[in-house]
């Protein structure tokens, strides 16, 4: 299957033939047969750059090393040469304050790398919650013909009996703690039965709807997305994956030409159909930036309007990616959601070569109590919605269906932490007076506050009202919150309190309304009032005062842009390098 090699990028680095070409081409090639390649292994052939953001401590990606190589083994069975990169890990598990402070780090990486090494196409491995964004992100802005290899949920969780969700029974039995109702030996035995082997959250958690997107968005394999990490058919996906990342190559398909305003449509109605992880509008819309591709936040609610929720899988419903998986996965799903008329794009091409409506026109149902049909939703609308008012100037967002009805429509006094560290030391000062009808707000906890926008957006409940059963509350902030969270969690206020948003204006006592019918979130304050405290407002000093901070600091965007950096959403080029 080799090609001749001036059809190929890296050919340029290499010289035409055995000895021909430039003298850096002799360079190349001296410092290859160092590597231990001999001439007819790579001369001549795709040359497969393999992201693999595995590391030791990702658990997410603990198999990543072992799928690398059969992603390898895929790209030589189609004549291809596998060069195997590592890149930064972002574990959501252990890197603080956020991985999301990094996931544009990660995104330059991706596009530096693809472009100043001499490949000609790339399968991007990764699945922990900001990977996903940050090498779709970076391979968009390089260019070059690339596809999504996602690292699959873990298996489901035990304990005593009962099925566990990672992160979202973490935060229910941590709640339990702290009310008294469960001892340290039980809580001993949740941490053993949680997280039980490789993969991301099997919940419909960030890292699920992500991974859901770069399916829906065609720019992995169908049905890639759903399978489990340890299951053999993901071995087989990865060796797939890397059969097509040569073809792709070849034939020159490239994320522009796959993730267009269509493909971008498609995800966000995969979103909302699996009432998935409200990031993914963050990140969607920086995806989309990328490329040129205007999303806003109100297309989200827009096309919410029309797609019903089919997903019964936890936060939201009953079941876990496992069963999702077994039901029929993502391909069931769309296949499912083809059947509202208007919402999917079938006739869009995708990096498996085939169209969209492929992905899913023989896909079968096999639990029709974990994939829904339109007929029998878990909700008519999509699980997400989007929130604007004096509050939130520039939007605000709420995953409605996982919060308590009666508050979707609440008004109450605010009692207000100016970060989280306030929150953690006061939140159970009984003299704050907080009742179940206060609105607990928290700012200082955005993209520059956070900094980097952590997931801290569950507020926690005090412990005295947990041991009363209050379960929910209104909490609003201009953090994000983990996609496995739950509650009526208002969040991705725009803009932030450190950027002079209105959030930096609340106070403690003030009455906030919630609307979530209406879409509207109000800070029942006059505006004479708020000017007054606009004025006397001072910006808190920034948090970095050099190094990669410091370009962050200067750079980011809010949260309804994506939380970019400027400079890398922007339109323009990058001039190649040239090789010789």
């Amino acid at each position: 299957m080799a090609v001749s090699a001036p059809q190929l990028r890296s050919a340029a680095w290499f010289g035409e033939g055995a000895t021909g070409g430039h003298l850096r081409a002799f360079s190349h090639r001296s410092r290859m047969r160092q590597l231990g390649y001999l001439p007819e292994e790579h001369l001549g052939k795709p040359v497969i750059a393999i992201l693999n953001t595995w590391s030791d401590i990702n658990p997410c990606h603990m198999h990543l090393r072992e799928r690398a190589e059969q992603v390898k083994r895929g790209v030589w069975q189609a004549g291809g040469f596998p060069l195997e990169f590592p890149v930064s890990t972002l574990s959501e598990t252990f890197q603080k304050p956020t991985p999301m402070l990094y996931r544009n780090l990660l995104a330059m990486e991706t596009e530096e790398l693809l472009r100043s090494y001499p490949v000609d196409g790339a399968v991007l491995m990764g699945g922990c919650d900001k990977t996903t964004p940050a090498l779709l992100m970076g391979a968009a802005s390089a260019g070059f013909p690339a596809l999504f290899v996602p690292a699959g949920p873990m298996l489901r969780g035990h304990h005593r009996g009962k099925t566990l969700g990672s992160g979202t029974d973490l935060f229910a039995y941590f709640d339990e703690y702290r009310a008294g109702r469960v001892g340290e030996c039980e809580m001993a035995e949740v941490e053993g039965g949680l997280a039980r082997s490789p993969g991301h959250c099997m919940t419909m958690g960030t890292a699920s709807t992500m991974t859901a997107c770069a399916e829906a968005l065609g720019m992995a394999l169908p049905g890639a997305s759903s399978i489990p990490a340890v299951d053999s058919a993901h071995h087989r996906m990865a060796a797939a994956s890397g059969m097509r990342a040569v073809a792709i190559a070849l034939e020159g398909v490239t994320p522009q030409q796959v993730m267009t305003r269509e493909a971008f449509e498609d995800a966000a109605a995969t979103v909302l159909t699996l009432s998935g992880s409200t990031n993914a509008l963050i990140h969607l819309i920086a995806m989309a930036g990328r490329l040129g591709v205007e999303l806003r936040l109100d297309d989200f609610d827009a096309i919410g309007e029309r797609v019903p929720v089919l997903a019964d899988v936890r936060p939201v419903g009953r079941f876990l990616m496992e069963d999702f998986y077994y039901a029929g996965g993502l391909r069931a799903l769309l296949r499912e959601l083809s059947e509202v008329p208007g919402v999917l794009h079938p006739d869009r091409p995708t990096v498996a070569g085939v169209p969209f409506g492929e992905y899913y026109a023989d896909s079968q149902t096999h639990d029709p109590e974990v994939i829904r049909t339109p007929a029998n939703p878990v909700a008519d609308h999509g699980g997400v919605a989007v929130l604007r008012g004096n509050l939130a100037p520039n939007g605000a967002v709420i995953k409605h269906l996982a919060a308590e009805p009666h508050l979707l429509t609440h008004s109450g006094p605010a009692v207000v932490f100016d970060s989280y560290a306030d929150l953690q030391a006061r939140i159970d000062d009984e003299s704050l007076a907080i009742t179940e009808d206060t609105v607990l707000v928290l700012r200082g906890a955005g993209p520059l506050g956070g900094p980097g926008m952590p997931e801290y957006g569950m507020l926690p409940i005090p412990a005295y009202l947990l041991k009363q059963g209050v379960k929910d509350m209104v909490r609003i902030s201009d953090a994000r919150m983990s996609g496995t969270s739950y509650g009526t969690c208002v969040l991705h206020i725009a803009p932030e309190s450190h950027a002079g948003g209105p959030l930096a204006l609340v106070r403690t006592g003030d009455t906030i309304t919630l609307d979530v019918p209406a879409r509207t979130l109000h800070l029942e304050v006059d505006d004479t009032e708020l000017a007054r405290r606009q004025a006397a407002w001072q910006p808190p000093a920034p948090p970095f005062e050099r190094g990669y901070g410091s370009l962050y600091a200067a750079h980011i965007t809010q949260a309804d842009q994506g939380c970019d950096f400027d400079f890398l959403a922007r339109p323009g080029t990058n001039p190649l390098p040239d090789p010789h």
